[in-house]
């Protein structure tokens, strides 16, 4: 489980962290968080016992990403991503980076954001359908040696078929039965992604809107038990 500390500032994030268990869950630092507060609030995150999912989806020329992703390993995060779209070079470049240093993080690909739909796609000028799109780069980014790859659940039995079990499928869109979609299109609850095949889930709303964060985590918990 991880949980996504999707907040304007570090006060916020840092209240949310202390409603939550290190024992229950991971958290996900993403740009607008990251880009307030920078890596003194993933250090303090990490001082409370998270491992942090650093979600900054680089996406740049090679060296630059390389350069990006060994700055992220350097602070000790349990996870980064790239997006896929950012070709084979990038990725190399990017897995040699972490490959490199003394703390090797998950390196994680972005294929389809799930915020996309097929008409979205179309919009932007591709004939695929976001279903073959992410078969297509989460197919890149294994030849290309990451670890795994960040897909809507929908699309997770597809990819676990295809590249086996050792890759990782980070989900989002995670969420509660019952709960609003919000800008996700393509969601599901955290049984169902976990019926699909992923490795992790990523809940926002679903746990830091609760009135109580930390039984709502522990719902989703029961839910996956079940």
């Amino acid at each position: 489980m991880i949980v996504a500390l999707d907040y304007p500032g570090a006060q916020d994030a840092l209240d949310m962290a202390t409603r939550l268990s290190p024992e229950l869950c991971r958290l996900k630092v993403g740009k607008e968080l990251f880009t307030r507060a920078g890596p003194a609030l993933v250090e303090q995150l990490q001082a409370q016992g998270f491992e942090i999912f650093l979600d900054l989806k680089f996406h740049d020329i090679p060296n630059t990403v390389a350069g990006a992703v060994r700055a992220a390993a350097d602070l000790g995060v349990w996870m980064i991503n790239v997006h896929a779209g950012g070709g084979r070079r990038m990725m190399e470049a990017a897995r040699e980076a972490v490959d490199a240093g003394t703390h090797r993080p998950l390196l994680i690909g972005v294929t389809v954001l799930t915020s996309l739909s097929d008409a979205d796609l179309a919009e932007l000028g591709y004939a695929e359908t976001a279903a073959q799109r992410v078969t297509r780069l989460a197919a890149l980014a294994a030849d290309s040696g990451l670890d795994g790859v960040v897909c809507s659940a929908q699309e997770a039995a597809t990819l676990r078929a295809q590249r086996g079990d050792a890759f990782k499928l980070v989900t989002p869109g995670i969420r509660l039965a019952g709960d609003a979609a919000g800008d996700q299109r393509r969601v599901l609850t955290p049984g169902q992604a976990l019926a699909l095949g992923a490795d992790y889930l990523v809940v926002g709303r679903s746990v830091t809107a609760a009135p109580d964060p930390l039984d709502a985590l522990q719902r989703v918990r029961a839910e996956l038990a079940a």
